[in-house]
């Protein structure tokens, strides 16, 4: 008999998979994997005694990194399990509408990182929705998840040892959370960037780091404007083109799959793939 996966198990396995590759070190803190309303505990914890079996119809929202000789990761996806609705597409339409928001902007160099937080938040507002966390954090090498100096949050005094600076890598991780019923973070690593200058000085901007696809089953697409849906595409494009070589059969099926461009023109969300 098939032993039904629960939300400890899906840390043991993602352990599991992080040592099989070069390099792994340890994870970089504890998984949180948390099925329908365990989603939105932001710093949820699983135990054998009290952790969900992953079945029926929600969410999953897991979020976890490693420490590996060559860098720190930190990532968090959202999976669906069975049918999801409406409110779930929606909410992970706005966080992805967020990322995308704040992933897409470009600022000057030395501008105070809590000063970028409200490119993140603006979709999300705009729904009357809010969430409670910082929207990104330091990510360093081997030392702590979440370190300086700069910080993407409201809760950040915008002070002089936060300017962004080239080089730096900072999470970008919108979220909504429904308590009782789901919680949806997407969480991206990206590298401040340079990104020209003019006469008011230089400007920087964000690559993107974290290669994985992101959950397209759950999109509302009509919500998402035309340059979203193509900056999803690239993104899954290169998320494509850049893991590709390191994988095959299963693997290989599910990655192209997972990173289908869907439709960008603005009349066909009955057929949203291409």
């Amino acid at each position: 008999m098939r032993h039904p996966l629960t939300e400890t198990d899906i840390d043991s396995r993602i352990t599991e998979a992080r040592a099989r590759r070069p390099g792994f070190v340890s994870p970089s803190f504890a998984t949180i994997a948390g099925f329908k309303s365990n989603g939105a505990i932001m710093h949820y914890s699983a135990t054998d005694a009290d952790c969900a079996v992953i079945e029926g119809d929600g969410l999953v929202l897991i979020d976890s990194g490693g420490q590996y000789l060559g860098g720190t990761t930190d990532i968090t996806r959202v999976v669906a399990v069975g049918e999801i609705g409406a409110d779930h597409r929606r909410d992970f339409t706005l966080v992805l509408k967020g990322l995308i928001a704040l992933s897409s902007a470009q600022y000057p160099r030395g501008t105070r990182s809590p000063m970028l937080d409200a490119i993140a938040h603006a979709p999300i507002w705009a729904a009357g929705i809010d969430f409670g966390h910082g929207t990104g954090h330091g990510v360093g090498y081997f030392l702590n998840m979440r370190e300086g100096s700069q910080s993407i949050s409201p809760h950040t005094p915008p002070d002089p040892h936060t300017a962004m600076e080239p080089g730096m890598i900072t999470s970008i991780e919108p979220g909504i959370y429904r308590p009782g019923k789901w919680g949806i973070r997407i969480e991206n690593l990206v590298l401040n960037v340079a990104a020209g200058s003019s006469e008011f000085g230089e400007f920087l901007g964000f690559e993107t780091l974290t290669l994985c696809p992101i959950e397209t089953r759950c999109l509302d697409l009509p919500l998402l404007r035309v340059d979203e849906r193509a900056w999803l595409n690239d993104y899954h494009a290169t998320v494509r083109a850049r893991l590709a070589p390191y994988v095959s059969g299963a693997a290989a099926a599910w990655l192209e799959e997972r990173t289908r461009a869907i439709k960008v023109g603005s009349h066909e969300e009955n057929n949203q793939w291409i």
